[in-house]
């Protein structure tokens, strides 16, 4: 189903409606995650429930959206990282990045996990977010700053499981993931552990 105002100028009052809509989505999406209601978003925003899908033709169009601002905000930050002298600090301060978001957007916490990833937008994110982390994980590689058998996919998948390891007192420690980091990273790094198990994504 394609947006029903797709390549159409937008009014005045109708770029203030969707700046309203995406920001009460943002926030609506990050505290109830991915199940919130059109209804309760359009409540937040103000606005009628219809006028969210003038905007989205469906509420998994909003939910893209939004979740794709989060990433793209995160390829860029892979991307400046990339230019860090420090590879291997550079890897550490993307994990970091990506875990902030998770530990405030339960949204994107769901399509971290795997969740949402249904929408061509979504996936296309992903594999660009996937390519970042390749490509820091490569550089710190080569500088020797973490173990030469970890890849781009280990970086991610740990990444994920820091932030399930700590989420069942995310109430009252919100900020524990950055013990696990702090453990993970230091398993990460180069020196004497024997190799790795292999991991073969198709089996």
């Amino acid at each position: 189903m394609t947006n029903p105002t797709a390549g159409r100028p937008l009014r005045s009052d109708a770029v203030r409606s969707r700046k309203l809509l995406r920001e009460a989505a943002a926030s609506a999406f990050a505290e109830q995650g991915t199940n919130v209601s059109i209804a309760q978003i359009a409540e937040r925003a103000g606005i009628a429930k219809g006028t969210v899908f003038r905007h989205y033709a469906t509420k998994e169009d909003l939910v893209a959206a939004i979740i794709c601002e989060n990433i793209d905000t995160l390829v860029d930050i892979g991307e400046r990282l990339r230019l860090s002298a420090d590879a291997g600090q550079a890897l550490r301060d993307f994990m970091t990045a990506i875990l902030e978001v998770q530990a405030s957007d339960r949204a994107f916490c769901e399509v971290a996990t795997g969740i949402a990833h249904d929408q061509p937008a979504i996936r296309a994110g992903t594999e660009r977010l996937q390519a970042i982390a390749d490509a820091l994980t490569d550089r710190a590689r080569l500088q020797g700053a973490v173990r030469p058998d970890i890849t781009g996919q280990d970086v991610m998948l740990l990444v994920s499981g820091i932030y399930q390891t700590a989420a069942p007192l995310r109430s009252t420690h919100p900020q524990l993931w950055r013990r696990y980091l702090s453990l993970a990273f230091d398993g990460m790094q180069a020196g004497d552990a024997a190799d790795l198990p292999p991991f073969d994504p198709d089996h």
